[in-house]
């Protein structure tokens, strides 16, 4: 009973979110955890050692009974860890994939069949991801901070795909993806000795967006005579 409250107790401080195909590598790591803490993980642990079926003798023909007993306990507790690891996995995937998987009893089976599926689609989807920031491209039509939080959402999910950005490049690849018309302002940052930071830009680019609006206000105003 003590042990059985030590596993409820451990299950409830790693609390998993259900897998509904998304973000498979965040997932599986929660369940690795998790797995280590009920201390079951070896279920399915590439390098884990199966239980020997040879047991020595006392003498030519009778096992040892104690090593006969242990045995037997070995492999009634990797039963009962089978099924509680599989219980685990597959009460935390969505109805859908529960259905899915709930046919197959082995966990490797099952752990192996997600992880050839979703990690080959999250390996897409980081290609896609990565693709997609090395395209992007701020255009004069829309407001050019509002392009910025675009490109810096696509940077936070590639940071969560566990795929890190140095801020220098950041800062540098802003810099080029920069319109036409902003082009002489950019080679100012390019001259500049320091480093720059990603809020210092922000910041400038910030500014410098407000003096354009306020200067193209002011010369429409001037063309259509108002304020003269």
């Amino acid at each position: 009973m003590e042990a059985e409250s030590i596993k409820m107790m451990n299950q409830d401080m790693v609390k998993l979110d259900r897998f509904y195909g998304n973000n498979f590598t965040r997932w599986q790591d929660k369940m690795k955890f998790l797995l280590i803490v009920l201390k079951i993980y070896y279920i399915w642990d590439p390098n884990f050692q199966p239980i020997e079926d040879h047991v020595t003798t006392t003498d030519e023909t009778q096992p040892n009974a104690k090593a006969l007993k242990r045995v037997n306990q070995q492999r009634k507790k990797h039963e009962e860890d089978e099924l509680l690891c599989r219980g685990h996995i597959l009460n935390t995937l969505s109805d859908r994939l529960f259905n899915l998987f709930t046919g197959m009893k082995s966990t490797k089976e099952i752990w192996d069949v997600l992880e050839f599926k979703y990690r080959a689609e999250e390996q897409g989807t980081n290609k896609y991801l990565i693709a997609k920031y090395f395209y992007f491209k701020f255009v004069d039509t829309k407001p050019l901070l509002e392009q910025e939080h675009e490109l810096q959402m696509i940077v936070n999910k590639i940071h969560a795909l566990k795929i890190e950005i140095p801020e220098t490049f950041q800062v540098g690849a802003i810099i080029a993806k920069l319109p036409s018309s902003w082009k002489d302002y950019g080679k100012k940052f390019m001259h500049k000795s320091e480093d720059i930071t990603l809020e210092h830009i922000q910041k400038h680019l910030g500014i410098e967006e407000e003096l354009r609006l306020h200067d193209n206000k002011n010369s429409f105003l001037f063309e259509k005579g108002i304020g003269l």
